[in-house]
Parts: C-alpha cells; sequence; structure tokens
C-alpha cells in the first residue's frame, strides 16, 4: 500500500513540470517603415550612441557624469531596482523545501501526547520537547514559477523605469546646459547693445546742448537706452535660477556652474534616426510596459492554478521528554512523515472572479504596450519636425541679423556724410538688437530638438542594458 502512495506522489511531481496559464507572446504593433518627419531609410541610429559621443562639450560631459552619480532620483531607483530583485528571490525561495527547528518546555496537566503525562493522569508534571521539521510543496501547476516570473518581470521593469530616468536626467542636464549657455550670449548681447545704445544718447546729449539735436530724440534715446538695460537684471537673474536647477540636477547645493564660456553655436549635425522598428528593443519606457505584460500575462497563470489542488509534504524528527535526562536518553524519540492534498470547492465565484480580474489587467496592459509605442512614434516625428523647422528658421533669422547689420553700418555711413540724422542710426539698432535674440533663441531650439530626438529614441544609457529574458 505504501508502494501505492509512493508512486502517485512521484505521478503527480512528473507533472510539475507543466505551468498553467499562457505563455507570453509580445502583441503586434503596427510600427511605419521610417519615421515621420524623416527622409532617411537607414537602419543605424543616433540614440545608439552613448551620451559621452553625443556631447563633446567637456563641462558638460563632467556634469553628467556627477548628475549620474549624485543624482536623488537616480539613485531612488537603483533602490527600487534592488527591492524588485529581492522579491524575485523571496518568490522563488518557494520552490525549495523549508526546515525548520523548534523547542518546548512546559508544566502542565493531561498534555497528551505532546508531552509525558497520560491523558487520565491527575497529576502535573513538566515537559520538554525539540524538534526538526521539513515542508516541501512540490509546483505541480507551476503557480510558484508563475509567481516568480511575474516577480522577474516585475524586477526587468523597475530596471527599465531606471534606465528611463538615466535618458531623462542625461537629456535634462544637456537641456539645462544649453539653456545657460544660450543665457550667457544673451547677457552679453543684452550689454553690448545697452553699450551701444549708451553712446548713442551721448550723442544725442551732446547734440541738444549744442542746439542741433531736440529733446524729443535725447528721450527717445533714453527710453531706449533704459529698456534694453532692464532686460539684464531679468537675464542674470535667469542664469541665477539655472544654475540652481542645474545643482539640484547633479544632487548638490546650489551654486555656480563651470561651463564653456563664449557659446557660438552653430547648425548640429545630421543625425539618422534608424528605423521605427528598433524603438521596441532600445526605448526604456517601451520595454518597461512589455514586462509589466509579462508580470500581468504570468498572473493569469498564478490564478489558474489557484483553483487546482496543492500538494505539500512534511516531516518531523525529535525527542520528547519529563527532563533533560530523558531526553539525552532518546525514550521519547518522536518521528512522522505525511503528506497533505487540499483544494477549493465552493468559495462563491471568488476565484473565477481573481481569474478574470487577472485577464483584465492583462488586457490593460498590452494597451498600455501598444499605446507607449503609438507615444514613441510621436515623440520621434515631433523632434524630427522641430529640429527641422528650427534649422530652417535659424537659416532665415541669420539673413535677417545680417541685413540688419548692414543698415546699422549703411545709416552710419550716411550719418558721417551728413546725409541722415543720427536718429536713423538708432532706429537701424533698435530693429538689431531682437533679431540677434531671436536668432540666439532659434539656434538654442534646434539644439534642443536634438536631444529630444536623441531622449526620445531612447539613447544614453544602452552601455549598462538588462537583456531581455
Amino acid at each position: 500500500m505504501n508502494y501505492r502512495y509512493l508512486k502517485l506522489l512521484l505521478g503527480l511531481l512528473l507533472i510539475a513540470g507543466c505551468a498553467v496559464g499562457p505563455n507570453y507572446k509580445r502583441p503586434k504593433t503596427n510600427t511605419p517603415e521610417t519615421f515621420r518627419g524623416s527622409n532617411e531609410t537607414v537602419t543605424n541610429s543616433f540614440g545608439d550612441l552613448p551620451w559621452w559621443e553625443v556631447f563633446h562639450d567637456e563641462p558638460l560631459q563632467h556634469l553628467i557624469r556627477v548628475a549620474l552619480t549624485n543624482n536623488y532620483d537616480l539613485r531612488i531607483a537603483v533602490a527600487r531596482v534592488e527591492q524588485a530583485h529581492q522579491i524575485v528571490i523571496e518568490n522563488r525561495a518557494s520552490l525549495f523545501p523549508q526546515l525548520n527547528y523548534g523547542a518546548v518546555i512546559g508544566k502542565g496537566k493531561n498534555v497528551g501526547s505532546g508531552g509525558s503525562v497520560a491523558p487520565t493522569s491527575t497529576s502535573s508534571a513538566g515537559f520538554l520537547g525539540a524538534d526538526i521539521n521539513a515542508s516541501w510543496e512540490p509546483d505541480i501547476w507551476g503557480r510558484v514559477r508563475r509567481l516568480t516570473e511575474a516577480a522577474r518581470a516585475q524586477y526587468f521593469a523597475t530596471d527599465e523605469a531606471r534606465h528611463d530616468i538615466t535618458v531623462a536626467l542625461v537629456a535634462q542636464v544637456a537641456q539645462n546646459y544649453l539653456q545657460l549657455l544660450a543665457l550667457d550670449s544673451d547677457l552679453q548681447i543684452a550689454r553690448d547693445t545697452t553699450n551701444s545704445f549708451a553712446t548713442s544718447l551721448r550723442i544725442f546729449e551732446r547734440r541738444l546742448q549744442g542746439g542741433v539735436g531736440t529733446k524729443l530724440e535725447t528721450m527717445a534715446a533714453q527710453a531706449i537706452l533704459d529698456a534694453n538695460a532692464a532686460l539684464i537684471p531679468s537675464i542674470e537673474q535667469q542664469i541665477f535660477v539655472e544654475e540652481n536647477l542645474l545643482s539640484i540636477l547633479l544632487g548638490q547645493n546650489p551654486g555656480p556652474i563651470v561651463r564653456t564660456p563664449n557659446w557660438n553655436a552653430d547648425h548640429p549635425p545630421q543625425i539618422p534616426p534608424g528605423l521605427p522598428s528598433s524603438l521596441l528593443a532600445r526605448r526604456p519606457d517601451i520595454r518597461q510596459a512589455e514586462f509589466q505584460l509579462r508580470a500581468a500575462n504570468a498572473q493569469v497563470g498564478v490564478t489558474l492554478a489557484d483553483r487546482l489542488p496543492n500538494l505539500n509534504l512534511s516531516a518531523l524528527i525529535g525527542q520528547v521528554g519529563t527532563n533533560l535526562p530523558a531526553l539525552a536518553s532518546g525514550a521519547g524519540f518522536a518521528w512522522s512523515i505525511g503528506a497533505n492534498l487540499a483544494g477549493p470547492i465552493f468559495q462563491g465565484g471568488r476565484l473565477k472572479a481573481r481569474y478574470r480580474e487577472a485577464l483584465a489587467l492583462r488586457d490593460q496592459a498590452i494597451l498600455q504596450y501598444q499605446g507607449i509605442v503609438l507615444r514613441a512614434l510621436q515623440d520621434v516625428s515631433n523632434a524630427l519636425i522641430a529640429r527641422e523647422k528650427s534649422a530652417q528658421t535659424v537659416v532665415a533669422q541669420a539673413r535677417a541679423v545680417n541685413a540688419y547689420k548692414e543698415s546699422v553700418r549703411l545709416a552710419l555711413e550716411r550719418y558721417r556724410l551728413g546725409k541722415s540724422n543720427y536718429y536713423e542710426v538708432l532706429q537701424q539698432q533698435q530693429q538689431l538688437f531682437p533679431t540677434e535674440r531671436a536668432l540666439l533663441q532659434n539656434r538654442l531650439n534646434e539644439y534642443l530638438a536634438t536631444v529630444q530626438l536623441y531622449r526620445a529614441l531612447g539613447g544614453g544609457w544602452q552601455t549598462n542594458q538588462v537583456q531581455t529574458q
């Protein structure tokens, strides 16, 4: 008879290699052959480059390294990854037998088989006991394996979230740094223009004192000078705020930022976006959504396994007695071995509801994954068109700046020849200043669009890539 039970147990263990529930399959996505806004179909992508091959400014590279080491959001994400890893180990531990020990000491009456006093005894007595017990629940239906699969997928999803924070951090530091450089240039333009207007005002004041100028011209020159001088404190404040923001990204107290002086932005180089299909393997938020879908799919198998019987094997070996000599003599030696099979019969529809809930969560995860893919395509397309149109705007704005510079030169020449008054020069200078600032902003927008494209393509984290399993 014992052999029959053993054969039954072996038979149950043999079918333990199969885990109930659906195996994961990546959902279909309708990705186009090329990005909208891209004129290239090359396979290599700007997003495959590590950040230090994209940003060649040495002070910027130093700032990014510091941020990747000290940024608090990134350090929190690293801690979350470690937490998720330990959850995987915790779930996987249920696959192995559990070994425990126990000890008891006490005094009582009619303690039965747990002590040395007979159940019908009228006297009380002390008792001691010690045992080692083992239990194991064979994962017949794959419930523990599905739980481990879900936990592992969540671990990888958490790691992808860390990668996503890394991408965002690299892009944010680069954007703020470029904005800081542009503010430096803007401040220099404002100071140079203010000095130029101050020179014009002195000329008008001398003309007024000499009786050849008018007070209207002088007051107009004064107003233009004061209006432009008022921009300088505002720009200095923006520089101060931008430095503080960068300091926080670096995980440091607010303070000055070392940067490249005299920034003179030219057009960034042409960059290939690559193929849309490569986003599925490169962009962290897409990979995160897919791992979350894997976890939701594994939970469906868990709910199916909950509806099936569980087998638990247990064993115990120990000693019981009334005192230590009795324990040492071995008279109270005890052992047991057994198996327990239990399963649900009727629970009011709870298990079916859990299964349907898991299916609904999986459907949500599928839709979230597909939606994130669409948004990623949108991000890349928007960055491509922003970069292209900003470059076109820079070309046109540069022509306008050159034209205004030429008009200022001609106005000065006419003034020296006595063919016009200095008020004409002042008017041309007044047109040049906002045009120079607009050119600077459009050049900054072109660079920011390049950084946004790098982020949209998922670049900046691949040196620590987690392989999909």
